[in-house]
């Protein structure tokens, strides 16, 4: 082959050979080919991984340097010995404080929910003056606004003596006091009690705010936000005036306003050094050192007030030797039986009422005429309290709670403890206990509203449901026993049975419907009573009872009027007629078992002479609850005994102290009245009307005949346009003055 036929890259080349085999020559088998992308592939990832491998070294060389640097810079400022700890211990604990306040700080994020109504401040601030069903003063609830009376015109020696006993130090700090507070664990510790509140005015000012009197960690951070949120909205002197308007000072008032009215029957611009440091001194504790209740232990308080403020500077012991030899003199209240039970509730009640009504809401300085009957009142005051005081201590009973009223829901009486200044916890609305056998009525309604009557034959024998066997109280059981029989011998069996015929929600739903108002748990001892209820809640169901089958909510306001006079709210005109909620021939049925149950049953203790009564006893486990619930045509009221701490008491039954003192309210209640007839009851049950008697068959003490809500309504308005009338002739030209 001529040379000019192999040129560059000519056949005779073979590493210029770039696509396939030669021509002729034998094809590169699979396995090869695969052996060398394996070896390429290696190869790569070689390269790879000796590029990871260089790159984390030069990172790590570079970082090492970096670390090698920050540490010779850091050496420049390093610590020995002591501060090298306290450096220590501070960075540790600044770390520990940061995540404590995230803690804490998700722990009060309830409490803010308060501050997010833009008018917090006077969302529910009344001044109310109280009246009886008969127009009469009985008392008054509320803090008079800001305006009323300004800072400015309070007087300097109260402000000093507030702040030089609450606060000594409020215009320094931010809304938390540190060295008071710490000063104040330092001399608990010592005296290993509480003698030193840690608060600051301003948290003290959060607590009558947004929060209740608790004592829990929970509510000591929320208060601490709060104050801190206070410090940052209000000035210093809007945060004083409102304290000064807000803090309880006993005896049912607010402010100092208000209690130096009470106290002292003095305008709060006129108090003298004296009356100001009595009044400074009921911050602590407003029960314990209030004049009316103990003004030895009151003038003693004064005392180390007038002491706190020389200490603080903010007066001589010159200037205060006056106030130490002459002390206050307070008003002379020892006579007063104010109804404060009655008052608190009737307080909540103007305030759930001012959120439905907007003018009631824009105008908050008012006069309200309650349901309130004072003779009836002081009969149930006097009914429990003569009743503990005779067999409270030998039967290990402190307390009772009693509320009653006419069928149609008007509260004529509450006692909701047994003295009002030891404690304000309203046990007769707010207290929650077990009702015992007194749940029973509710449970046979139920069973009358689903084909059962009073002659139904139900069998008394035991019953389980799961593990849970009830028994009878006698142990022993009846065998085949109508409803009227059970109910009057408070059988056990016979309700649970009942609750299997027509189920538990039926009975929950009928006594939602009747009155019950707090939640009541589904379990197998529903029947028997097992779950809370109120003490007003009570009454008011078995008020539908008493009227026949209506609805009978519980009210106190039967008219609210202005400073001006006009009416903002008139119950007859502005709610509407009771709904009926129970046939009026099964509660007829029910009202003739319960009669059977006083007059044959339990009840026995609550008969009143010449008076149908209707009523159940209730007693729980170990006796820690003790109730008679009953009614006539006039007048339902429930009565419960026991103690605050659920201690058991010396096997008080609702038979025993609750009805005795019930009869005693009811003999008093229906002595020379007209006899209303049960709805239901055959009129010729009803006894000509004797002199009614009490427990121990002596005479009870009479009223005056007590008047129809109709003929309270009218002699008030007459009386109120006497009034009217008397005003306008004495204002008028050329009359004589008297």
């Amino acid at each position: 082959m001529s040379s000019d036929l192999q040129g560059d890259g000519g056949p005779d080349r073979p590493h210029a050979q770039t696509e396939g085999p030669a021509p002729g020559a034998a094809p590169t088998p699979p396995a090869r080919r695969r052996r060398n992308s394996y070896r390429s592939l290696t190869s790569r990832l070689l390269s790879a991984d000796a590029w990871v491998d260089t790159a984390l070294w030069r990172a790590g060389r570079t970082i090492g340097e970096g670390m090698r640097s920050y540490d010779r810079f850091l050496r420049r400022f390093e610590v020995r010995g002591f501060s090298r700890a306290a450096a220590e211990l501070g960075s540790d604990g600044a770390t520990f404080g940061l995540l404590g306040l995230l803690v804490l700080l998700t722990f009060a994020q309830p409490a803010f929910e308060a501050t997010r109504n833009a008018d917090w401040m006077t969302t529910e601030d009344f001044a109310v003056t109280f009246l009886d069903r008969f127009g009469k003063e009985v008392g008054r609830r509320g803090i008079v606004l800001n305006d009323t009376v300004p800072l400015e015109e309070i007087p300097d020696v109260l402000v000093k003596a507030t702040l030089a006993t609450e606060d000594r130090r409020f215009f320094e700090h931010f809304g938390i006091d540190i060295f008071g507070t710490s000063r104040a664990m330092v001399e608990n510790l010592r005296a290993r009690t509480v003698v030193q509140g840690g608060s600051s005015l301003t948290q003290q000012l959060a607590k009558n705010l947004f929060l209740s009197n608790e004592r829990t960690l929970e509510r000591k951070v929320k208060e601490a936000f709060l104050a801190l949120w206070l410090e940052a909205n209000l000035s210093k002197r809007q945060i004083l005036k409102l304290y000064l308007d807000r803090a309880y000072m006993g005896g049912g008032v607010f402010g100092v306003t208000a209690a130096s009215e009470f106290y002292f029957r003095k305008n709060v611009r006129e108090l003298s050094l004296a009356e100001s440091a009595m009044l400074a001194g009921l911050y602590k504790a407003p029960t314990k050192y209030a004049p009316h209740i103990n003004l030895p232990a009151a003038r003693a308080r004064a005392n180390e007030v007038l002491t706190n403020m020389v200490q603080s500077g903010f007066m001589t012991e010159g200037q205060v030797i006056g106030a130490r030899r002459n002390p206050a003199i307070a008003v002379d209240r020892s006579q007063d039986q104010a109804p404060d039970f009655f008052l608190d509730w009737a307080f909540d009640e103007v305030k759930k009422l001012s959120r439905r009504n907007p003018a009631l809401a824009r105008d908050r300085i008012v006069t309200v005429r309650t349901t309130l009957d004072p003779a009836l009142q002081r009969q149930a005051e006097q009914s429990v309290d003569s009743v503990l005081t005779e067999f409270g201590q030998a039967r290990r009973t402190r307390e009772a709670a009693l509320v009653a009223m006419v069928p149609d829901g008007s509260v004529r009486a509450m006692v909701g403890g047994r003295d009002y200044g030891k404690s304000q916890f309203n046990r007769a609305v707010d207290a929650l206990r077990q009702p015992g056998s007194s749940f029973k009525p509710f449970v046979y309604i139920t069973a009358f509203l689903n084909g059962y009557s009073l002659a139904s034959v139900v069998p008394d024998a035991p019953v389980s449901i799961g593990n849970w066997s009830p028994r009878n109280y006698s142990r022993g059981y009846a065998g085949p026993i109508t409803l009227k029989e059970a109910l009057t011998r408070s059988i056990n069996t016979v309700p649970v049975r009942l609750s299997i015929a027509v189920g538990r929600p039926a009975i929950i739903a009928t006594a939602y419907k009747m009155g019950i108002t707090h939640e009541l748990q589904n379990t197998v001892s529903l029947p028997l009573g097992a779950s809370d209820v109120s003490v007003i809640d009570m009454t008011a169901s078995y008020a539908a009872f008493a009227n026949g089958g209506l609805k009978a909510t519980p009210y106190a306001i039967l008219e609210v009027r202005n400073s001006a006079g006009q009416i903002l709210y008139d119950r007859s005109r502005n709610e509407p007629e009771p709904e009926r909620i129970l046939p009026a021939d099964k509660v007829g049925e029910l009202n003739d078992i319960l009669i059977n149950a006083v007059e044959n049953g339990t009840g026995r203790r609550a008969m009143v002479d010449g008076v149908a009564v209707a009523g159940k006893t209730g007693t729980t486990s170990a006796y820690r609850d003790a109730w008679f619930v009953g009614y006539t045509g006039n007048f339902v009221s429930a009565v419960w005994f026991g103690n605050d701490d659920f201690s058991p008491t010396d096997r008080v039954t609702g038979g025993t102290l609750p009805a005795l003192a019930w009869q005693k309210l009811m003999a008093y209640a229906h002595a020379g009245i007209e006899l209303t007839p049960m709805p239901g009851v055959d009129p010729a049950r009803l006894k000509p009307a004797q002199v009614a008697r009490t427990g121990d068959g002596t005479p009870a003490a009479t009223q005056p005949r007590i008047l129809s809500t109709r003929t309270a309504e009218v002699l008030g308005r007459i009386g109120r346009s006497l009034d009217a009338l008397g005003q306008t002739a004495s204002a008028g030209e050329g009359v004589a003055q008297p």
